[in-house]
């Protein structure tokens, strides 16, 4: 994603919360984008920084700050929002999935005439089993419903990863065996989906990224 959005003129400002770094109340920047993790939305205990993310969250919704969630940063969206994530009684949900675009999404800034259905790597095993109020729920799988939403005018969690690399992609895999082993697959088979639709993929994280990129406002200088 970094490299797309150096494309589109955006340069990030990175904050680490899990590696000691002081998360803000409010966003400083032109825009908010919430990454994923190995913890849970609500694992407070093992990861003390999580409430002040879900802060920042809910300011930034508030603010109607330009905010995309990923993965974990959906989840963690969706609890700041009044939405509500648990362990999901489907299993690891992992590979590249079709996400069915609802109508709601016909006029959506962020995914409009994008394809239908959306091609999208995923990796989670938590899910947002239900959505904030006055969310719009935007896309769906069958075995997770909300996979993608909006919350305000400018903040969208999206379930999957979008911007996730391949080797990447591999790596996470790896960590999963006994998880695909009880869903009657293996690491080298969903991560083969990617291999076979890295190209759309990476298509559609590029427009995801320029279409979020032109929601932030015009440089002043």
């Amino acid at each position: 994603m970094q490299g797309w959005l150096a494309a589109v003129d955006v340069e990030p400002v990175w904050c680490r919360p899990y590696l000691g770094d002081a998360v803000p109340a409010t966003v400083a920047q032109d825009a908010l984008v919430v990454l994923g993790g190995h913890m849970g939305a609500n694992d407070d205990a093992d990861c003390p920084w999580l409430p002040r993310v879900r802060t920042l969250l809910a300011n930034s919704v508030g603010d109607a700050t330009p905010t995309l969630g990923i993965c974990l940063g959906a989840q963690l969206l969706a609890v700041a929002a009044g939405g509500r994530v648990e362990v999901g009684a489907a299993g690891l949900e992992g590979g590249v999935l079709d996400v069915r675009l609802r109508p709601e999404a016909a006029d959506d800034p962020l995914l409009a005439g994008l394809p239908d259905p959306l091609p999208a790597p995923s990796m989670h095993a938590d899910a947002v089993v239900e959505l904030p109020p006055d969310a719009v729920w935007l896309g769906a799988t069958t075995a997770y419903p909300h996979q993608v939403f909006r919350v305000g005018g400018a903040a969208w969690g999206v379930q999957f990863h979008p911007e996730v690399s391949l080797p990447t992609y591999r790596a996470w895999a790896a960590g999963h065996e006994q998880d695909w082993a009880a869903a009657g697959t293996d690491g080298a088979a969903v991560v083969e989906q990617l291999v076979r639709r890295e190209q759309e993929v990476a298509a559609v994280g590029r427009a995801l990224t320029a279409r979020f990129a032109r929601l932030l406002p015009p440089d002043e200088a």
